[in-house]
């Protein structure tokens, strides 16, 4: 109980002493096109869930070490991508490298069938990458993680499926980074090193958790993040966009931007319908898993294409304006 304690005393600390270096050496998010926010704000302030991380090994035990590694090496790559940018090669490299370690902690990297390797390997780098994506309003990627890590905590007390401390001191790192970024002007921004080392940790105890119950139905606990992606992708694709250039599409974006809503109304709201979501399914006999996890995500995709087609003209508006600003 003493060690979980001075971790929790100890994350605030770490925080801050990030703010001072951070500013020393410039590394901040100025506004552009793409952004959501209009001052220059302290970037990587989500380093703290590694830190969290690193705080419970070595205050606790390193009790999994090749997990530890893969989000060294993965949050790594992420901060000095938000110091400078890094040749996506390199850094979608590291990614793959990052994804192996964790397949060895969870102990399937020996398994036979070399294509269901593959096809994991691609699904997790691009969840990974699809909640960097998500990163663009004030309090989403710490909202949301919360929405998944609370169900990941209250399944662990009964199926033990991670060490029990692990979810609680992510959980608070988490709390801890809210406190700076879950309000109206952030103090700062995950930044990529927080967005992707948030995603490799909950992929990590989702993995764990899944394997434990074989139901990959718990996949559901990300369902609002991947109807979003997917469905964004989808649609950037039926407009013939370049994928890899920086947009603001995102149904999230457009409540934040054209609609105006308050960046912490919408980081809640997603927050809350994960959480009930994830709860729901939760609360259910697992055989009715799947067939509740079909209709959350028919819902939501439904939703989605509704807001899309209700709302999306405002977008473009904006876009027609930028271009005659620029023309």
């Amino acid at each position: 109980m003493l060690k979980f304690i001075l971790i929790i005393i100890s994350l605030p600390v770490l925080e801050r002493g990030y703010f001072t270096l951070a500013r020393r050496l410039g590394i901040v998010d100025r506004p552009n096109a793409r952004s959501s926010h209009t001052h220059v704000t302290i970037r990587g302030g989500g380093v703290i869930f590694t830190l969290g991380v690193w705080l419970y090994f070595l205050f606790l035990g390193f009790r999994y070490p090749w997990f530890l590694a893969g989000l060294t090496a993965i949050a790594g790559i992420s901060l000095a991508d938000d110091i400078r940018p890094v040749p996506n090669r390199f850094r979608l490299a590291v990614h793959f490298i990052a994804i192996l370690l964790l397949f060895q902690e969870l102990g399937i990297l020996s398994l036979s069938a070399w294509w269901m390797l593959l096809a994991g390997l691609v699904l997790c780098v691009g969840i990974i990458n699809a909640y960097n994506f998500m990163d663009g309003i004030n309090g989403i990627t710490g909202g949301y993680s919360l929405a998944v890590l609370l169900p990941l905590c209250y399944l662990n007390r009964t199926l033990g499926f991670v060490n029990d401390g692990l979810p609680w001191v992510v959980a608070a790192s988490v709390v801890v980074f809210c406190v700076y970024n879950f309000r109206r002007r952030a103090t700062c921004f995950a930044g990529d090193v927080g967005s992707v080392g948030i995603a490799f940790i909950l992929l990590f105890l989702l993995g764990r958790l899944i394997l434990r119950t074989g139901d990959l139905s718990y996949i559901l606990f990300l369902a609002l993040y991947g109807v979003d992606s997917v469905l964004t992708i989808c649609h950037r694709i039926l407009l013939r966009e370049n994928l890899g250039k920086a947009h603001r599409k995102h149904a999230y974006q457009l409540m934040a931007n054209e609609l105006r809503i308050p960046h912490v109304t919408v980081s809640l709201g997603y927050a809350v319908a994960q959480l009930s979501i994830s709860f729901g399914l939760i609360l259910l006999p697992t055989g009715w898993h799947w067939a509740y996890a079909s209709v959350v995500v028919a819902l939501l995709c439904v939703a989605y294409v509704w807001f899309m087609r209700r709302y999306y003209y405002l977008h473009e508006e904006y876009l027609r304006n930028i271009h005659n600003e620029t023309t």
